[in-house]
């Protein structure tokens, strides 16, 4: 008796666990960044909760059956909408297709040439001839600052190096004259975060928030590598006044197996049509893409 009763408690109090860390990440501390880390990695806590599950129906315990139950019906509710989520839908008139891709060591993003826009970071000396050569013909107006580059297939003007609060700029500010009107675009990397190193990337996330709250373009687009997930409680602030486009969980790091989603787009004056996540050679990011309409969404 005393051992199955052990063995129901600490069923339960790891599904309490479970659970807990689902619906109340937000509250952990940042001490050693360990919201960051459990936000960035949330969807992933389904494969504990299932093993839990599992143990559970194996050994027989009905107390562990039903404590399982809550953090699987807590994953539910936070991702299944997400991940049977419809494609976006809208006009067709006047599209913009954007993308924004980590380079790696020896990424080309030759694969995106179908994009209007794009945003590469890692851009260095030992890359940037490739990735000339894949994209200068059909964008012949590049901007580049640091390891960041932009390209286009629209002029651009009003070309601004921007330092987040890193010492150096790894971001710009530029607008695009495309054919349906003015657009404002920041391509950005922001800080890099390791396990109990979060510092870096919540003060430049901090930072870059505040220009695209005090930003009065109309239309403006956020392309780059932010380093935290569509899940990092971080990155709320930006996404309660930009639109986090992308479709399903869309994963983009790393490369091989993702696991996370570091890579974004983010909108304001928009609709989106489409987002897409697409592997690219060379590179240890998968790139993500969208499709917009540039009249803002009213409703979905």
């Amino acid at each position: 008796m005393l051992h199955g009763t052990f063995r129901d408690v600490t069923l339960a109090a790891a599904a309490a666990l479970l659970g807990g860390l689902l619906v109340a990440h937000r509250v952990l501390p940042e001490i050693g960044g360990i919201r960051q880390v459990v936000g960035s990695f949330l969807p992933w806590l389904i494969v504990p909760t299932l093993l839990l599950a599992t143990v559970a129906l194996a050994a027989g315990s009905k107390i562990g059956l039903v404590a399982a139950a809550a953090p699987i019906l807590a994953w539910s509710v936070l991702f299944v909408p997400q991940i049977v989520e419809q494609p976006y839908g809208g006009s067709s008139t006047g599209v913009l297709r954007v993308a924004t891709q980590n380079l790696g060591a020896h990424g080309t993003a030759a694969e995106l040439t179908d994009a209007a826009i794009i945003s590469v970071q890692e851009l260095t000396d030992r890359n940037r001839p490739s990735v000339a050569a894949a994209l200068d013909r059909d964008h012949p107006y590049v901007a580049t600052v640091g390891t960041i580059g932009l390209w286009s297939r629209y002029p651009l003007d009003d070309v601004e190096r921007l330092d987040l609060g890193q010492g150096w700029a790894r971001a710009l500010r530029a607008r695009i004259e495309t054919p349906t009107g003015d657009i404002t675009v920041y391509a950005v990397h922001l800080g890099s975060v390791r396990f109990g190193e979060t510092d870096s990337r919540n003060r430049t996330l901090r930072t870059l928030t505040g220009l695209v709250d005090r930003d009065r373009s109309d239309r403006l687009l956020i392309l780059g590598d932010l380093n935290t997930a569509s899940t990092d409680p971080e990155l709320t602030p930006l996404t309660q006044t930009c639109q986090d486009v992308r479709t399903g969980l869309a994963f983009t790091w790393p490369a091989d197996f993702p696991l996370t989603r570091p890579d974004h787009i983010l909108t304001r004056g928009f609709t989106p049509l489409d987002a897409t996540v697409r592997r690219t050679t060379g590179s240890d990011h998968r790139a993500a893409t969208a499709t917009l309409d540039p009249t803002p969404q009213v409703s979905r």
